[in-house]
């Protein structure tokens, strides 16, 4: 397989989607059901924030899973079949396992002391859930994977690139996501941790991820050539779900419309992305430490800010503030201690 360029865009899609998913998270916590999803919720609510949280709940977390197919599609050009489930023990079951038995109980402990609670140690996967399925899906896609780059000239291989260079290309997988609505049926689209939709959901755009890497530069001037219309698109499905369906559209209808987004932000993101920054290279080596310790510090910052006698709204941006800020700062301090990087999935 054939050394390539790496992708700036593609990193920044990651850094940009572990960004939305820390200020998505956080304005759970100021939505009227947020305690009962186990999130410290504001008393009073802030419901505005709720239809732009709703634009992104279709397409954030499948977007992720599609990125973590391409980064797999890139990393098995330069790997072996055993080196990659090597790499992708130490940067993702590592992270996993060492998050479920430290950073997991410890927001979990910060809610109990919140609603006065009995303190309990409590492990599990908590929102480390997505790392559970990357894994997974590393096992039983791999052997596909490394089938297809033994067959890089092959017939199959062939029909992905002249499939993707073609706008029904995009329409296969679309399909495939309406189909996976109908047939799994979840009770809400954008109900992915830990159930049964997520995880086929998950697998279906991190193949597809894969596939589109796969495929070369075919994908690429696909996406980016249809980008406006998808955009065009993804808008107007966004305005008749709340409209019309107030937010609450049929699984098929969502299906469609977190494909439209995918596409249209990958199109962009191509056309304007593709570059190298500082900005990029630190933020890219962060996203994913930060996405592992988030939890913490927005539990804290809730604890802590909750209670004050302060408008809503200023609560809502010293959330993200204290959050962001101990995220950072512990980021630093994980960076630079060698034996910590590895449990955040920071190479030694």
């Amino acid at each position: 397989m054939k050394t390539a360029e790496r992708r700036y865009d593609i990193d920044w899609l990651r850094v940009i989607a572990i960004g939305l998913l820390l200020i998505y998270h956080i304005g759970i916590g100021f939505q009227p059901w947020g305690v009962f999803i186990g999130f410290i919720q504001s008393d009073p609510s802030l419901e505005s924030l709720w239809p732009p949280m709703a634009l992104l709940n279709v397409w954030r977390i499948p977007l992720l899973f599609f990125v973590s197919g391409m980064g797999v599609g890139f990393a098995i050009r330069s790997r072996s079949w055993k080196q990659l489930l090597l790499e992708r023990t130490r940067r993702i079951l590592l992270p996993f396992i060492s998050g479920g038995l430290s950073i997991v109980p410890v927001h979990i402990l910060i809610w109990q002391l919140y609603y006065s609670q009995d303190l309990s140690y409590a492990p599990g996967q908590g929102h480390l859930w997505f790392l559970a399925n990357i894994f997974i899906y590393v096992l039983v896609l791999s052997p596909l994977f490394f089938h297809l780059k033994r067959n890089e000239n092959g017939r199959f291989s062939r029909a992905i690139r002249s499939l993707f260079s073609k706008p029904w290309g995009l329409l296969i997988i679309v399909a495939c996501f309406v189909l996976e609505a109908i047939l799994v049926g979840p009770d809400n689209f954008a109900t992915y941790a830990m159930t049964l939709h997520g995880f086929v959901l998950g697998l279906i755009a991190f193949l597809f991820g894969f596939l589109c890497i796969h495929s070369g530069e075919a994908f690429w001037q696909n996406v980016r050539k249809w980008r406006w219309p998808l955009l065009a698109l993804a808008l107007a499905m966004y305005l008749v779900r709340y409209l019309v369906f107030d937010l609450e559209a049929p699984n098929y209808f969502a299906a469609i419309e977190s494909c439209s987004w995918i596409f249209a932000v990958f199109g962009f993101a191509n056309k304007h992305l593709n570059r190298p920054s500082n900005t990029l290279s630190y933020l890219s080596q962060g996203a994913y430490p930060i996405y592992i310790l988030h939890m913490i510090f927005l539990y804290l910052a809730s604890y802590l800010l909750f209670p004050l006698e302060i408008p809503v709204q200023v609560k809502f941006i010293l959330v993200i503030a204290l959050t962001a800020a101990g995220c950072f700062i512990s980021y630093e301090l994980i960076r630079r201690v060698r034996i910590l990087r590895p449990l955040f999935g920071l190479k030694r």
